[in-house]
Order: C-alpha cells, then structure tokens, then sequence
C-alpha cells in the first residue's frame, strides 16, 4: 500500500474543525509517475440541540453536503514533479427549522458558506531521501445569513447578510524524507492564510439603516493559516503505521460585516484553533488489494460554540479499501463520527444543548496512472 492511498482512505471525508471540509490534502504528489484522479464525498451530519428557554428540540440544524475533488499530477523529469488539484476547502450549511411560534427561537436562523479551491505545486528531490515542495493555492469563497430574533421574544429576522463570492490566493510550502526499504516518509506542509474582500448586502433592523434599506460595503474575510503534518512506516511486510496531524489557526477567522458590530463585536463566527489527529494500519492482502483501520480524534476544546457550529470536536473510526488493477485504482472510504457536545450561543447569549450528535462520512475516488 502506497502513502498516497492512504491520504486517499483517510482525507477529506470528515467534518472538522471551524469550517474545514477537504483538510487541504496533497498525497497525489507523492503518486509514482504520470497520475489523475478524480473523487467524490458525501457528509451526512446529524446535529441537534434543545432550547434552553423553552425545552424544545432544534431538529437536525446541519445539511448534509458532497466533496467533489480532481488532482493531476505530472512527473517531468526523476527530480522535478507538479500537481495541481481543485476541492472544496471550506464550507458551511446550517438551517434552524420549526418556527416561533411553536416556541423554537432560532426558527428560520440559516447560514451557508461556499468555496472552490485550486492548489498548484512543484516537488523537487534533491535525492533518494530529501525533497521541497510549494506553489500557491487561489480561491474562491462567499455565503449568506440569516438571523431571526436571536431569541428575543419576538419572531421577526433582524439580520440578513449575503457575501458575494471572492478570489484570494495564498501559497503552500514543504518537505519530505523518505526512505523507501523501510515504506518511511515524514512530509511537513505549511498553508497561509487566504484574503477575500467580498462585497457585502446587509438588511435587518439590527444593521442601523433609517430608513431601512440595505447597507452595502466589503466584508474582509481571511480564511486559515494550516500545518499538515504526514507520518508513514512500514511495520511489517505488506504493512504500514500512519499518523497524520492538522492544525489551522481558527481562532483568527472572523464574519464580520459592517453592520452587525454594534451588537455582535465578536462577529458571526467565534471558533477556537483546531488540532486533529489520525492514526491507523494499512495492509496490502495482494497484488490487487489493500484496506487500512483508522482512528482520529479532534480536540473539542470550549463547549461553547456559536449556533452557527454548534458541535465541539470529535472522534471518529474509519475503514478504507483500495482496489488496484493495471493503471486504474480505486479507493473508498467510511468514517463515523462522534461529535462533541456543545453550549450554542447567539449574540453572546446560550440558546440551547447540543449533545449526542453523529456524522457518517463516505467517499470513493478512481486515480488513472498514465
């Protein structure tokens, strides 16, 4: 089993941390040869809370959502490669359903976050043992919110935001050291953080407009800087240990239009750094199969969360398989879930306890070796 196949089983089929979807994954370029692949995921969370005013249920407040992703990869000559590859980084879908009425007082609350994101790199090896790689990655993110009442006690929508997508673009810089009789390679990777100035329509008494109408202006929203940490040996003939690490730097990442500030200084997301963490075992059965076991486990950190991700880290168990013949390959992969208890709060304020709640993840993608 190869380390890319391993990348392939355990990333971008999780939920993590802030609004992390892919965990930006480049195991393409450590592929041998000429190599495309092509992938698609599917998240399926089930995230709900009771109201702490009320006592009543929130119903499941996060939609489920699909992770497209393409990578190419080229080797040019024994010492010189690139990659280039397009996901879906970031991302977010919350919808607070019921009604005020029926005393849930975030009724209609929604919130919804896109991105596109493309990654071009070069891997250099200086020899056997050590290789660089960087490049710049571009894209392109926007998204829209709605808030009603904030559970105050009347039901109307005091706020109402929509962020039109914008470009930004940052750059990725790396190492690695491999050896290959013993399967060993450690690949540290560094991503910056990403500026998008996206203009901004706001609407909703709370915005201070007399008489009310729409305040335009940008929002300057800066997306995380991130370290992925890859770790792989062999332990066995035909098998491997793998560890893999996260960090992004969360705590700095702010929503924070113009007009919600005089009652929101914080802005509409309040998220902590987040560290994830995967261990697990591959092993190749023979010359057409491998599967692996894995394990991973995100540090919930504070329980209070905002009611636009109103989840605390996680743990999770994922099984993978690999299916290899002539230069195709295909991979699939399922991941459960556990996530984190949770206080959410609006405007400062705890609205209610999320506990109890899953996610299921599944994803499959088919590489071509050219």
């Amino acid at each position: 089993m190869t380390s890319a196949a391993i990348a392939a089983l355990t990333a971008g089929v999780a939920q993590a941390g802030g609004i992390d979807r892919s965990g930006q994954p480049i195991g393409v370029l450590f592929e041998e040869g000429n190599y495309f692949e092509l992938g698609f995921g599917q998240i399926r969370p089930d995230v709900g809370g009771t109201y702490f005013s009320t006592g009543q249920p929130t119903g499941n407040v996060l939609g489920n959502y699909s992770l497209p992703s393409l990578a190419l990869k080229y080797q040019f000559n024994e010492q010189l490669s690139g990659m280039i590859s397009y996901d879906h980084a970031y991302g977010a879908d919350v919808a607070y359903g019921g009604s005020f009425a029926a005393f849930q007082p975030l009724a209609g609350t929604t919130a919804e976050v896109k991105s596109d994101n493309f990654t071009a790199l070069l891997r250099y090896k200086f020899n056997e043992n050590w290789s660089v790689h960087g490049g710049i990655r571009a894209s392109k993110a926007g998204g829209d919110v709605t808030i009603w009442n904030m559970g105050l006690t009347t039901a109307v929508p005091i706020y109402n935001a929509h962020l039109e997508s914008a470009w930004g673009a940052g750059y990725v810089l790396g190492g690695a050291y491999e050896r290959p009789d013993i399967a060993l390679r450690a690949a540290v990777t560094y991503f910056s953080d990403v500026d998008h100035s996206m203009p901004t329509t706001e609407s909703g008494p709370v915005t201070g407009m007399v008489p009310p109408g729409n305040l335009n202006q940008d929002t300057e929203v800066t997306t995380p800087q991130a370290v992925n940490i890859d770790l792989q040996t062999g332990i066995a003939k035909d098998t491997l240990a793998f560890f893999q690490f996260r960090w992004a730097d969360w705590s700095e990442f702010r929503i924070a239009p113009g007009g919600a500030a005089p009652w929101l200084p914080q802005g509409l997301v309040d998220f902590e750094d987040s560290y994830t963490y995967t261990l697990g075992v591959g092993r190749r059965f023979n010359e057409n199969w491998s599967g692996s076991v894995f394990i991973t486990y995100e540090d919930a950190g504070d329980d209070r969360t905002t009611a636009l991700s109103p989840y605390s880290g996680y743990r999770g168990i994922g099984l993978g398989v690999v299916y290899t013949q002539d230069n195709i390959k295909v991979t699939a992969g399922v991941r459960y879930m556990d996530l984190g208890n949770a206080i959410a709060s609006s405007a400062g304020t705890p609205v209610g306890l999320f506990e109890d709640n899953h996610a299921v993840a599944a994803q499959i993608k088919v590489g071509y070796r050219f």
